[in-house]
């Protein structure tokens, strides 16, 4: 306790300078309206880049769970939407509330390993035959179409992604009605093309190209990327058609597998 009495004496003026320096800067900041409006200006600042940072370190420890949610939610989007629904109401009956049956589900994953620096590149997802996944089933993302499942096991999937070189998916451009096969070159994993198409039709450069869904292994209108340049083959009646692609590859994490409900009766049919 003497200690503490001594201490307190030899630092007795400087504690009554400082309770001095204090109460005169409150007054100051009290009466005087522009040190008051530049203190709390400062304050707020401070105070609100302080909250900035928290909120961004919270969202990146919490940024695997919102994908998730995200996921989930576009997947209920996308079943509700009538462009992926089958219309069960007879076309020759008149009919006011026509029903609609749900003919693709949706599987959400993430990649856990890619490539699309090679001439055949493949991803690999972090679901597998637990979550439904199977051969040949058709791989989008956000952005557009990914690729197909090539192989899969329990708890993995491997993907050939849209930079292969047998890839042949079967796509539309929604401007002129015209369908080819959607390829790739092996050289730009921004851009890929289109074979098949006629060059008696006219083409116009922008057009935006879709799946068609003839395969039954992707809905209609699933997006690919829009026509960036077309070119004509010496001997040939059809187009080469540049195609950017709309999903940049090397920055793929989230995708969506799709599950068609009717394949097996498509492909019964097709057969048929």
């Amino acid at each position: 306790m003497q200690n503490l009495i001594a201490f307190i004496k030899r630092l007795r003026f400087f504690i009554v300078f400082f309770v001095l320096q204090f109460f005169a800067l409150s007054m100051y900041v009290s009466f005087m309206s522009a040190p008051r409006s530049s203190y709390f200006t400062t304050a707020s600042y401070i105070s609100g880049n302080l909250f900035k940072i928290r909120h961004s370190i919270t969202q990146h420890f919490l940024l695997e769970k919102n994908n998730e949610a995200l996921q989930k939610e576009n997947v209920n989007l996308r079943k509700s939407s009538s462009l992926f629904l089958y219309n069960e109401a007879s076309q020759e009956t008149r009919v006011i509330d026509s029903t609609s049956a749900q003919q693709y589900d949706y599987i959400p994953g993430t990649i856990i390993n890619s490539t699309t620096m090679k001439r055949d590149n493949f991803f690999t997802l972090n679901i597998g035959n637990i979550q439904g996944i199977e051969k040949g089933m058709g791989v989008f993302s956000s952005n557009g179409v990914v690729g197909i499942v090539h192989n899969t096991s329990e708890h993995f999937s491997v993907v050939k992604s849209v930079l292969t070189k047998n890839i042949n998916i079967d796509v539309l451009l929604t401007e002129v009605g015209a369908s080819g096969m959607l390829k790739w070159t092996g050289e730009n994993s921004n851009v890929g093309y289109i074979a098949g198409i006629s060059n008696d039709i006219v083409v116009p450069i922008g057009s935006k190209v879709v799946t068609r869904g003839g395969s039954g292994i992707f809905p209609r209108g699933i997006e690919v990327g829009i026509v960036k340049n077309t070119i004509t083959i010496e001997g040939e009646a059809s187009w080469h058609i540049d195609v950017e692609f709309s999903q940049k590859y090397a920055a793929l994490e989230n995708i969506y597998v799709v599950k068609n409900l009717f394949l097996d009766e498509f492909k019964t049919v097709q057969n048929q």
